[in-house]
């Protein structure tokens, strides 16, 4: 049971130290109003689920998405990151606007980050599933949901510290956007998925 628990804790960490930045990012946008607190706690749990959930179903033989296929998902936060630059860019010198980029997805929107975020995820998880006794992978799962958890406290913490939310404000509203877009970017370029699409169209 310990080494279970031990694993699990390491696979999670390896897996997720990614997502501090961003639900760091997410605290920051809520600190200002524009994104509830509890949407971002509720949207990193209902993403990390529909992974955990995915890994399962794959580790049981099944594939909902071909692999190759699942840099396309970077086109979530690619597109939330182009939609807060936008409004940034049309909204300066407005200070009391929502302007961040993630308002408008809300709890739907941190999920769909959350997943997009993940391939990693399901890429570890499913083998992990598919080796490990069932009550092993209960055990794992639990403990993963318990990290969601320490890692949504640990972010909070940073994300609405006084100090960095003051040393941030300036840069705040392209802070935002910048991390999202680099965000969807990455997980284009690193799936290989741009690559795919331009051999099938050529």
């Amino acid at each position: 049971m310990i080494g279970t628990i031990a694993a699990a804790i390491g696979l999670f960490a390896a897996t997720n130290i990614d997502d501090i930045v961003v639900l760091t990012v997410l605290f920051l946008a809520s600190t200002r109003g524009s994104l509830p607190g509890w949407k971002v706690v509720a949207g990193q749990y209902l993403g990390f689920i529909a992974l955990v959930a995915i890994s399962v179903i794959a580790a049981a033989g099944l594939t909902i998405v071909p692999n190759e296929w699942v840099g396309f998902l970077g086109l979530i936060p690619l597109a939330i990151g182009v939609y807060g630059l936008i409004r940034t860019l049309r909204r300066r010198g407005d200070d009391d606007e929502d302007d961040s980029a993630i308002s408008a997805g809300g709890l739907l929107g941190v999920a769909g980050i959350t997943i997009a975020n993940g391939a990693d995820n399901i890429s570890l998880y499913t083998p992990v599933f598919r080796t490990n006794p069932v009550p092993d992978t209960i055990v794992t799962i639990i403990v993963f949901l318990v990290l969601v958890a320490v890692w949504c406290l640990v972010a909070r913490f940073v994300g609405t510290n006084k100090t960095v939310t003051e040393a941030l404000e300036k840069i705040e509203h392209w802070l935002v956007p910048a991390v999202f877009i680099g965000l969807g970017l990455y997980i284009l370029i690193e799936s290989g998925v741009v690559l795919r699409l331009i051999d099938v169209l050529s």
